[in-house]
């Protein structure tokens, strides 16, 4: 059976990654409705990018 330690990374890897995918799919989303750069889209699709690179940024320096 795997360390907590060890499913806690995986947990943290695999959500990062999907808050990445769904930051993405906001972002082609909203450009494709003809939404503009401040577009409330835009904006929370690079939150939601920059959080899961954030995310796995600082598990890969922290491992």
């Amino acid at each position: 059976m795997s360390a907590p330690r060890d499913v806690h990374r995986g947990a943290t890897r695999v959500m990062s990654v999907a808050m990445i995918v769904i930051g993405v799919a906001i972002l082609v989303s909203t450009i494709a409705r003809g939404g503009g750069p401040l577009a409330v889209g835009i904006l929370l699709g690079v939150m939601f990018f920059a959080a899961g690179a954030g995310r796995l940024l600082v598990e890969r320096y922290r491992s």
